[in-house]
């Protein structure tokens, strides 16, 4: 990392996601995640089988314009619902 990628315009936060068709949207959002593998940090998914549902969190270290852009990817996905939450610091 440079200097400039820890600048204060850097925020962490977390991604949520919401998989209710697995089969429609997975190799899709693979594909997002993969692009924007740089500001993810970490990533945590849960196979909710009694629901149908895979459920998917994401710790990011990101701009505002590249996690915006992450999130809005995901949410053009059929099927996917995500939302984000960042540290107030």
């Amino acid at each position: 990392m440079t200097v400039q990628d820890l600048s204060e315009n850097r925020r962490i936060g977390v991604v949520a996601i919401i998989v209710h068709d697995r089969n429609v949207a997975f190799s899709a959002l693979n594909e997002i995640l993969h692009e924007y593998s740089n500001i993810i940090i970490g990533r945590l998914g849960l196979p909710y089988k009694e629901r149908s549902l895979s459920i998917i969190s994401l710790i990011v270290d990101g701009n505002t314009d590249q996690i915006g852009a992450l999130t809005g990817k995901i949410g053009q996905l059929p099927d996917v619902t995500v939302k984000s939450a960042f540290a107030k610091i």
